[in-house]
């Protein structure tokens, strides 16, 4: 699905060291879902797939001792309805992942508020259909936007969640939780809008708390998976405390299952 992967590059005074990062698309021709404990299914833009994501994601879980399968459709610049057009609905029906993580733009403005809404509920009713559930995946407005936008993310993609009884993941504001203790960290990457390698990480790791409902509080700094190819995550033992952290703060004020 992603290009090679590389040993884990050592960033100078980086926060998070995760192999491989980049903007490389995933490939949907020949996507599968394998079995496993958790079968997940992303659908989203490159807010999703910049620095692998979903793989992140998969490492973090088998580094937790879970089997756990993820396919990637994120297109760039996609909504939700592009997914539904580019035909999402039947690749649901043919995997039929356990959940489908849903994620498009902040969807901060009314307008686009009802347009999250409704579109969640179109893709929705293929999920449902082959038994799975939705989970809303909350991201972040950029980063002119950073002070006065959160709360209108956090509330359109609660909404979107909650009108399909599906679980809300606060990712947005579990980087809101580790500003609070660490006002200098780099979430954002150079363009001000995509994740950097940490704000990818600070979001899987929301992710995984909520597909898994587990504790990231007793997990180690060092991440490794089981499975060759994905991503090894390192952080120094405090910044791994202060991320842990956030995350569990986040989840539990916004988090829903």
């Amino acid at each position: 699905m992603f290009g090679k992967v590389v040993a884990c590059l050592a960033l100078v005074g980086s926060a998070a060291c995760i192999s491989p990062s980049g903007l490389d698309v995933p490939g949907q021709a020949q996507i599968e879902l394998p079995e496993a404990e958790l079968r997940v299914l992303f659908v989203g833009n490159s807010l999703t797939f910049v620095n692998r994501l979903p793989a992140i994601v998969q490492t973090i879980a088998e580094a937790s001792g879970h089997d756990l399968a993820q396919a990637d459709i994120s297109s760039p610049n996609f909504s939700l309805e592009d997914h539904w057009y580019a035909g999402a609905p039947d690749i649901i029906s043919r995997l039929a992942p356990d959940v489908v993580v849903m994620q498009e733009g902040p969807s901060s403005l009314p307008e686009n508020q009802i347009y999250l809404r409704d579109w969640t509920q179109k893709l929705d009713e293929s999920v449902r259909a082959v038994g799975g559930r939705s989970a809303l995946f909350m991201v972040w407005p950029e980063q002119a936007r950073q002070a006065t936008a959160f709360p209108a993310v956090r509330t359109s993609y609660s909404n979107a969640a909650e009108a399909v009884d599906g679980i809300f993941i606060p990712a947005g504001e579990a980087w809101m939780e580790l500003w609070s203790l660490d006002a200098h960290a780099a979430l954002y990457g150079p363009d001000g809008f995509h994740p950097s390698t940490l704000g990818s990480l600070v979001a899987a790791l929301t992710i995984y708390r909520m597909l898994f409902d587990e504790p990231v509080t007793d997990l180690p700094a060092r991440l490794a998976p089981t499975t060759p190819g994905l991503p090894i995550i390192v952080m120094d033992s405090t910044r791994a405390v202060m991320v842990y952290q956030a995350v569990e703060t986040a989840v539990g004020k916004w988090g829903r299952r």
